[in-house]
């Protein structure tokens, strides 16, 4: 059985996170995936205050055993690829030989909602006629791009977050997100592992 521990930054990916994990385990057949609550951090503290940092990392590899720890943050402004490698080179010192990986979402998680907004068009308050931005990682506020649209009651990520990753279709959001195929591969590297 592979066993998963997440550090995140959302209330909403607290809950979404492990959902969305589960649901790329099964389309590849695997049913026990053991994915632990998250373990939720404040991005600017964690990445800023290192005895922060490597008491998360610390108590996410003492709970991964011989899992894997994935961290997963929004990018914000930062290229995604170069700030997961320098988390990971920092992560590494103090993780210990537990496998490790570090995903940034390209902007924030709900990007990856945009890049396969086709699959949730008329749900959780989307329009049926819901056409999907052309660079769906581009858009620097995807809260907001969601929030228009679901003009009769607002985007809530602690309550829409787990639902919409519930209902993404996961292909589509590979096929318009660079870091959303990253973070599936990673996923499937502690499938395999």
């Amino acid at each position: 059985m592979s066993h998963i521990v997440c550090i995140v930054e959302g209330d909403g990916e607290v809950k979404a996170v492990p959902l969305l994990l589960r649901r790329i385990a099964e389309a590849r057949g695997v049913f026990d995936l053991n994915v632990s609550p998250p373990i939720r951090v404040h991005r600017h503290r964690f990445l800023q205050r290192e005895e922060e940092f490597h008491r998360h990392v610390r108590l996410a590899a003492a709970k991964a055993g011989d899992g894997m720890v994935l961290v997963l943050l929004d990018a914000d402004d930062d290229c995604p690829a170069e700030l997961a490698a320098a988390i990971e080179t920092r992560a590494r010192e103090v993780a210990g030989p537990v496998r490790l990986a570090v995903v940034l979402a390209n902007r924030e998680y709900e990007a990856w909602f945009l890049a396969g907004v086709a699959s949730l068009a008329g749900k959780r308050g989307l329009p049926e006629t819901l056409q999907a931005p052309v660079a769906a990682e581009a858009i620097r506020n995807a809260k907001g791009w969601l929030g228009e649209r679901m003009a009769s009651r607002g985007y809530h990520p602690v309550s829409d977050q787990p639902a919409l990753s519930a209902m993404l279709d996961i292909d589509l959001a590979c096929a318009h997100s660079r870091s959303f195929r990253k973070f599936v591969k990673e996923c499937e590297r502690a499938l395999a592992e």
